[in-house]
């Protein structure tokens, strides 16, 4: 289950920034990437 946060973490954020830089597509690419951040702050607070 963790590395599986992991990988959805970087899939999310790797979306984010292409969407970003290349489709400008507003915030459906912001929504993506705060659901990254908070699925690495939620894998974060887990391990300890």
């Amino acid at each position: 289950m963790r590395n599986l946060l992991y990988i959805v973490a970087v899939i999310l954020i790797i979306g984010w920034a292409i969407g970003f830089f290349a489709f400008q597509v507003g915030w459906f690419i912001h929504l993506l990437l705060v659901i990254a951040i908070i699925a690495i702050v939620a894998q974060l607070i887990q391990g300890k």
